[in-house]
């Protein structure tokens, strides 16, 4: 029990206990995906970032050779983090670079949730040299992070995994940030994101609103329902 009280891999994040870094989301990077649906990948990362303004997450945005290589940073997840500074690299790891470093110490929180492209090469090398030379917790985000492969991002997080990475999901993160649903300061926001990016369980949720619940559908356009009119039949 008392070694148990000491593990801090056992402590559930919260907004006050972590921050968040976005590596690579970048075009050139996301070409080179095969491990995930890459429109599926871009979903879950927006929908992270958007779970990270509403918990008020310490927030890092990281890229490499942007001009030369590999283009600009998804929009949708730069309008998810308005105003986020974006620290520019020529190295292929994060951690390598003063301006990341700096930033990641200034925000205080030793657990760091990390999505990134690729997970075989921008995630994993700055995961081992975060927490070999920094004394981090990692907190791998799998289906926000792409690898080349399916090989080489499950062998990758594999690796993490046996250096002391946690490897976690987008939903997980928010969930985890949520906590309670009277937690309701949050709690609408937290809806809106499922709503939006969470497949089936946002589905799920849209039905149980107006039919359990009979609230109105969410939509913000005006629709009229035509009853039905049968047509003869021969």
């Amino acid at each position: 029990m008392g070694q148990n009280m000491t593990n801090r891999k056992l402590e559930v994040l919260t907004p006050q206990n972590c921050q968040i870094i976005f590596i690579d989301q970048q075009p050139q990077m996301a070409f080179g995906v095969q491990s995930i649906d890459r429109q599926v990948l871009k979903n879950n990362v927006v929908a992270l970032a958007k779970a990270a303004k509403v918990f008020n997450i310490p927030t890092v945005l990281t890229t490499v050779e942007t001009e030369s290589f590999s283009g600009h940073t998804f929009p949708e997840l730069l309008d998810a983090l308005p105003g986020q500074d974006i620290l520019e690299r020529t190295s292929m790891n994060s951690w390598d670079d003063q301006k990341v470093r700096d930033a990641l110490a200034a925000n205080g929180k030793q657990k760091i949730v990390v999505s990134g492209l690729w997970t075989e090469v921008c995630n994993n090398t700055f995961a081992l040299c975060a927490m070999l030379e920094g004394d981090y917790e990692i907190y791998m985000v799998a289906d926000a992070s792409g690898g080349t492969t399916k090989e080489a991002h499950d062998y990758a997080m594999q690796r993490m995994i046996q250096a002391g990475v946690i490897p976690v999901t987008w939903q997980q993160v928010m969930l985890e940030w949520q906590r309670d649903w009277a937690h309701k300061d949050t709690y609408n926001a937290v809806m809106d994101i499922a709503k939006e990016h969470s497949g089936a369980y946002g589905i799920g949720v849209d039905y149980a609103y107006t039919m359990v619940h009979k609230a109105p559908s969410r939509q913000k356009s005006e629709h009229r329902t035509l009853a039905p009119v049968h047509a003869p039949v021969r």
